[in-house]
């Protein structure tokens, strides 16, 4: 019986491994080797959404936060959101984040997450996380562009992710990118060099909508349907 889609993003998953050397004072988060919940709830995920070999296109965010993938191994996906509206039980502690509060309401819009994740695969640019400790050790969410010395450590790494990720049975037409900054930025440059995609299709974050532009949710919501919508999905 030839693997599925959900069988390859598993076997990446158990196979995300960093070692290289990080900045000062940076550390590296991998929620599948950290904490032995998380591979097998993400699996029952994607053996939900996933077990089957329907191409998808790729949503690529940033790098997973402390809160949402660092706790589910579902990119943008919460525990709250894990268990409604994904039905999926989560035994750790219950976690909130306002990225995933947003990209679900896109789903119910899209039509749920059985049509969303039909058509589409999310993860980021680089699958493991960054955190940054301060003086009294506290630790923060860190970005892979927030030092030229990180994006540099890892880029390789990046690299080789991104390339595994296609192989999964990623369409290359296009790719939706989350942020119109940075991470829009780093992504248009990378496809410049190894032409991954014909075309980037960048929105704003869901952080920043969510932080800065909640009065506007609305708007945003209707812009991302519109640019899936390039691709005639049914859920619209």
């Amino acid at each position: 019986m030839l693997p599925t889609f959900a069988d390859r993003v598993i076997a990446f998953n158990r196979s995300l491994e960093f070692n290289g050397p990080l900045p000062l004072g940076i550390g590296i988060m991998n929620p599948f080797r950290e904490n032995e919940q998380i591979l097998p709830v993400s699996s029952v995920f994607y053996r939900k959404y996933y077990s089957d070999n329907r191409p998808r296109h790729l949503i690529l965010g940033i790098n997973p936060g402390r809160f949402g993938a660092g706790v589910t191994g579902i990119p943008f996906t919460d525990t709250k959101r894990l268990k409604d509206p994904c039905g999926i039980d989560y035994a750790g502690k219950s976690t909130h984040e306002p990225s995933s509060v947003f990209v679900y309401e896109v789903i119910e819009a899209y039509g749920g997450p059985v049509a969303f994740y039909g058509d589409f695969y999310i993860n980021s640019v680089f699958p493991l996380g960054f955190i940054s400790r301060d003086g009294a050790g506290k630790e923060k969410n860190y970005n892979y562009y927030d030092s030229k010395e990180l994006t540099a450590a890892v880029y390789d790494f990046g690299v080789e992710s991104l390339r595994q990720q296609l192989s999964m049975g990623i369409e290359t037409d296009r790719c939706y990118c989350f942020g119109t900054g940075k991470n829009e930025k780093f992504i248009r440059a990378l496809n410049e060099k190894y032409h991954f995609f014909k075309e980037i299709i960048a929105l704003e974050h869901p952080r920043f909508v969510m932080q800065y532009k909640s009065k506007f949710k609305q708007e945003y919501i209707d812009k991302y349907l519109q640019a899936f919508g390039r691709i005639g999905l049914s859920g619209i």
